[in-house]
């Protein structure tokens, strides 16, 4: 899971271009798309600092972690020093829940402006399409589930070993799972089940 598109967000700039380039693909080949976008990961850290004229780990402090009283981060390095922008920030379940918050505050935490409404719009706004029901975003995955005879919309931040968070706007429901199923086949469907059979599943019907 991973917060750099809220950073980016932040320093809309030269940056921001990067992830602005259009994917067009047909739709019978729309994986690449999700190729490309993830390729793309890899240059948002050295350009995000060479932008903002901060290492990551420190602007990432003073303007998202610092703001929300996120102080337990474990940042990961390349080669050539710069900070992992790729996830792996082994970030406690409670401080993922505030990267959803905010996300779902359109940007706002405790009535503090943290990021631009409009970047957050875009950033959940589809780019590309996985699957039936799964399109992805700025590196938000933008999925329906299905409960109960019901349809609910949702974007998303999706790890490995079936660690998520899913933003539910027309619930105003941020929901965090976090796991070590690391080496479990389909542990990303598993988060899911849990989520369907015993989150929304409870959800009453306005």
């Amino acid at each position: 899971m991973n917060p750099v598109l809220i950073l980016i967000g932040i320093a809309v700039g030269a940056v921001a271009t990067l992830v602005q380039l259009p994917i067009v693909v047909p739709p019978a080949v729309s994986g690449l798309a999700l190729l490309l976008a993830f390729g793309r990961r890899g240059l948002l850290g050295p350009l995000l600092e060479r932008a903002t004229r901060q290492r990551i780990p420190d602007f990432a402090r003073d303007n998202l972690f610092a703001p929300l009283g996120i102080s337990r981060v474990r940042w990961q390095f390349q080669p050539l020093g710069t900070a992992m922008t790729g996830g792996g920030l082994n970030l406690r379940s409670r401080d993922l829940l505030k990267l959803g918050q905010l996300y779902l505050n359109a940007g706002e935490w405790n009535g503090k402006r943290i990021v631009s409404a409009d970047w957050v719009r875009r950033s959940t706004s589809p780019h590309a399409n996985a699957r039936k029901d799964i399109d992805y975003g700025y590196l938000w995955w933008l999925q329906e589930f299905h409960a109960d005879g019901r349809n609910f919309r949702s974007f998303g931040m999706y790890g490995t070993g079936g660690n998520k968070v899913y933003v539910f706007p027309d619930e105003q429901l941020v929901v965090v799972v976090t796991t070590t199923n690391f080496r479990v086949q389909g542990a990303g469907a598993l988060t899911d089940k849990l989520l369907t059979d015993y989150v929304l599943s409870a959800l009453e019907v306005r």
